[in-house]
């Protein structure tokens, strides 16, 4: 039997694709529902984009725009907010959204909806608007980390997805056993209801900060403190 022949048997079917916990022939960008994601960076390589998107009907109901590095990209995040939403997911495909690194975690988003591979795929009616909330969890902050690293020295801590690194500890070796964060997501939900806080009730440790030797300030210029 040639590859013609077999092809022809098979009717040429659309392939079926994991889609809110159904199989479905997806021939219709109507038929797309879901949440997923798509990372991107522009060509300079100076900065990323993660672009998270809650689909109904082939609509893009709701979007999770997330920058790092460079602050033109922030900007242009800003920008495309006011007009992605509403669009199909075509529309968004061939919308030129201001920052490379948008419109490329824009199409890895799009090649994840139309191969089934969407974090909703198996998920019962999907997620429903709203929910791209979540994703910050609690406090509504992106978690990024920040770290410098230096050789024949101990690594800079800036931020982690606890919270902003205040100071860690370090042993006899120099090794880090531990640091001191501020909640930062947690200080700006207070703040946006109480202007009398008291930074120090959003300030907590992690793993042996108190049997530190020696503790640095990663933001210190002599960094010792």
């Amino acid at each position: 039997m040639s590859e013609c022949e077999y092809v022809d048997n098979m009717n040429n079917e659309v392939a079926e694709v994991p889609m809110e916990g159904d199989w479905i022939r997806l021939d219709d960008i109507s038929k797309i529902n879901g949440v997923s994601h798509g990372v991107g960076g522009c060509p300079p390589q100076q900065g990323a984009c993660k672009l998270t998107l809650n689909v109904k009907n082939g609509i893009i109901e709701e979007a999770l725009i997330e920058t790092v590095g460079c602050s033109g990209m922030t900007q242009s995040a800003v920008i495309v907010s006011e007009f992605f939403v509403g669009k199909n997911l075509l529309e968004a495909l061939n919308t030129h959204l201001v920052c490379d690194a948008i419109n490329i975690a824009m199409k890895q988003a799009f090649i994840q909806f139309v191969y089934g591979r969407t974090q909703t795929a198996f998920s019962k009616n999907g997620l429903p608007i709203g929910s791209l909330h979540e994703e910050l969890a609690t406090n509504k902050l992106s978690h990024v980390g920040t770290v410098i690293s230096k050789n024949h020295e101990a690594p800079i801590l800036l931020q982690t997805t606890e919270g902003l690194i205040t100071k860690q500890a370090l042993d006899k070796n120099g090794d880090i056993i531990g640091y001191q964060y501020l909640k930062i997501g947690e200080l700006l939900k207070s703040l946006s209801f109480n202007r009398n806080v008291n930074i120090k009730d959003f300030l907590s440790e992690y793993g042996r900060y108190s049997e530190g030797v020696k503790w640095i300030d990663p933001r210190g210029d002599d960094n010792e403190v």
